[in-house]
């Protein structure tokens, strides 16, 4: 009977250490499809880089809640609620800025600083969502970069706030994103495997 409890104890753990992993997975696949949805906008010039730093401070607010959630190593569901809710006002917040009367000029040097950042980010949310799924990042690892692709974010916002991302901004930009590149790559590879 003991070795019944211990099994069925020990499976109960497996599977939600397993739930917990796939709703942190479910939010960092959110933020790639987010971050996706707004390079397009900027490639097709249905959004500007001024819309795109806004959206940009909103995934950054994402990001936040994402690192204070997972800080203890689990996503319960009020946090993953809150996330949703988040997650949802920022979709909301992308497809109307997308389909508003404003237009941005996809060759402009702005716009193709801004995209080729977006599209960092995106590598960046699909190196975490890999490692979650491979076990190699922790909840805590995973709230850990998150707070690092929080920083590059309101990097971008601010670059963008004028509607004009420089050359000198784009450089810090880059540098924040060196800098979350090697967290993550720290984070996949020190031997803190998720059990199960």
């Amino acid at each position: 009977m003991k070795k019944q409890l211990l099994l069925t104890s020990l499976l109960l753990t497996v599977a939600s250490t397993g739930a917990f992993a796939q709703s942190t997975a479910a939010t960092v696949q959110r933020d790639v499809n987010q971050q996706t949805r707004i390079e397009q906008g900027l490639q097709s010039g249905s959004l500007n880089t001024k819309e795109a730093g806004r959206l940009e401070k909103e995934e950054g607010h994402v990001d936040r809640l994402q690192a204070k959630a997972l800080r203890d190593g689990k996503l319960t569901p009020a946090e993953r609620q809150r996330l949703d809710q988040a997650q949802d006002k920022v979709s909301r917040d992308i497809h109307s800025a997308k389909t508003n009367d404003v237009s941005g000029n996809p060759q402009s040097a702005s716009s193709q600083r801004m995209q080729a950042d977006v599209q960092r980010n995106i590598n960046q949310e699909k190196r975490v969502e890999q490692g979650v799924q491979s076990g190699a990042l922790t909840n805590r690892d995973v709230g850990h970069v998150e707070r690092g692709q929080a920083r590059t974010d309101h990097r971008e916002a601010a670059a963008a706030r004028d509607g004009h991302v420089g050359k000198h901004e784009q450089a810090r930009i880059q540098n924040q994103e060196n800098r979350h590149s090697e967290e993550i790559l720290d984070k996949k590879h020190n031997n803190r495997h998720r059990k199960g």
